[in-house]
């Protein structure tokens, strides 16, 4: 039922899915896992031929192989058992149908310590993206609805009460400068993305002569592994991206809450559709904004996911670990996802959201938020601005005792103000007036909102140019398993018997 009598339509397909809607299974993990161990392996087995470190058969064999249970969702291994990992049950499996000469060779010159933290790298990969997709389209809507709605006065607010006239526009326009900070602090979190950890083994290194820049151009990281010890026994890369998402997260938490307490009866300075909003099933005149609530639970997330991988990293050695590679680890991606829903809900909020300019008026003008520039009008002519803010002050007493109706009014009555000094002190021709500052004015507006616009177009381009990249590092990889598999294909037409130690010879 989409008309529950009080709301007319029903939540936002988007909302539904996010929130409501049962959702469907997902894909297990451990093939979600697999994905990213098996596309490690391709690059790992290519570097290898390449290299001559594997025979050219075997390496094409085994790309084979692992491609084969790539293609096939990994069938094969859902009934395999898996007493000591996943890994080893899959690298067994590999071994049972291929034999150990050729499934045997696939951790030559590697660790499991080293894939998994390449894996989690790779991983990490999605929820960086989504988060920084998210985030640049949550600034795009601020902008276009700070564009639009640069000349809606509305009173600013300083501990819950009316402080000074600006408009609603200008607000966005502050939202949207703020999470341009986080969007910045993301990409810089997000470069720890191009270290590639694989090469460094179990900790030390190998002596096999691979090529980890081979590896690492591949699986479409910027550079290798430098130092062993670094790339086991960090996992700073998941600690800086929640860093960032919890710093984004108060900001997230705190816009929503403005956007609740604006949308409440009480206030009535913004609508929020339908689409947006819920009834209550006891209730039947209640519209509650509780997608809002949504955002303040879920950008909280990143806060407890942090405390919890950082507490679980604290007192262990600069070493693998346990503590550090796997448990803390739980906390990054749930976290992360949190996190993006609730960008996403915040957004939606603020692109739906409308504002009621009569009620924004209304209060800034019975909030009396004019106040200030009155007495900074005073100060231009000559009264220290301590004497003027008492003098407005007493003015402000007067209005709201009913002993007079304005401030200009009560100024004149006491011979603070000539006659006619007041007529421009109206909200909305102060807001008009703010230009300096970064105050509301238009040209100070249009000085804000230009060079912001910039900033979040070039974050759209950088990501777009990172998944690029990424792509573009993938074609490499199967372009390399191809010519792996040809090279094989020509040596067995036309080589000796001993046409593998050939294809050492000439590569």
């Amino acid at each position: 039922m989409t008309d529950s009598g009080r709301l007319r339509s029903a939540a936002s397909p988007e909302i539904r899915r996010m929130l409501l809607e049962r959702r469907e299974p997902p894909r297990p993990a451990w093939k979600a896992e697999l994905d990213r161990i098996t596309h490690v392996d391709l690059a790992h087995v290519v570097m290898l031929a390449e290299r001559r470190i594997v025979g050219a058969e075997t390496a094409s064999t085994l790309l084979a192989a692992i491609t084969g249970l790539r293609e096939e969702d990994y069938r094969a291994l859902e009934t395999v058992p898996a007493p000591r990992g996943l890994y080893l049950a899959y690298e067994s499996h590999l071994i049972d149908i291929l034999g150990d000469e050729t499934g045997g060779v696939l951790q030559t010159g590697r660790s499991r310590n080293d894939l998994g933290v390449t894996c989690l790298q790779l991983a990490l990969r999605e929820p960086y993206r989504r988060l920084s997709e998210e985030l640049a389209e949550l600034g795009r809507v601020l902008l276009e609805r700070a564009h639009e709605h640069r000349e809606v006065l509305m009173p600013a607010y300083t501990h819950f009460q009316a402080a000074v006239p600006v408009t609603y526009g200008h607000y966005l326009l502050g939202l949207a400068q703020a999470f341009e900070r986080d969007a910045r602090a993301l990409a810089q979190a997000g470069e720890l993305l191009e270290r590639c950890p694989l090469g460094a083994g179990s900790i030390g290194g190998t002596t096999v002569p691979i090529n980890p820049g081979r590896t690492a151009n591949l699986l479409g990281f910027g550079e290798p592994v430098r130092n062993s010890v670094d790339a086991i026994a960090t996992r700073d890369t998941a600690l800086r991206l929640l860093s960032t998402a919890v710093v984004l997260g108060v900001t997230l938490d705190r816009a929503a809450l403005d956007l609740l307490m604006w949308s409440s009866a009480e206030f009535g300075l913004v609508t929020i559709p339908d689409g947006l909003v819920g009834s209550s099933s006891m209730m039947p005149q209640k519209r509650n904004a509780f997608v809002l609530e949504h955002v303040q639970g879920k950008s909280a997330a990143a806060l407890g996911g942090l405390m919890a991988a950082a507490s679980a990293m604290r007192g262990t050695p600069f070493t693998n670990s346990i503590a550090v590679g796997t448990e803390a680890m739980t906390h990054v991606m749930p976290a992360l996802d949190a996190t993006i829903d609730a960008v996403k809900i915040l957004r939606l909020a603020y692109d739906g959201a409308r504002p009621v300019p009569g009620a924004m008026a209304d209060r800034a003008t019975a909030g009396l938020t004019h106040a200030t520039a009155t007495a900074e009008l005073l100060v231009r002519q000559g009264v220290p601005f301590r004497r003027a803010h008492h003098q407005v002050g007493e003015a402000a007493l007067a209005v709201v005792e009913g002993r007079t109706g304005s401030l200009g009014a009560a100024l004149e009555a006491n011979g603070h103000l000539p006659a006619g000094e007041s007529a421009d002190l109206r909200p909305e021709a102060v807001w008009w007036a703010a230009e300096f500052g970064g105050g509301p004015g238009p040209a100070s507006f249009r000085r804000c909102h230009e060079p912001l616009t910039l900033r979040w177009e070039e974050h759209r381009a950088r990501l777009t140019k990172e998944t690029a990249r990424w792509g573009e590092a993938d074609e490499r990889l199967w372009t390399a398993v191809s010519q792996v598999h040809s090279r094989t294909r020509h040596t067995a037409a036309v080589a000796a018997p001993d046409s593998e130690e050939d294809f050492h010879d000439e590569h």
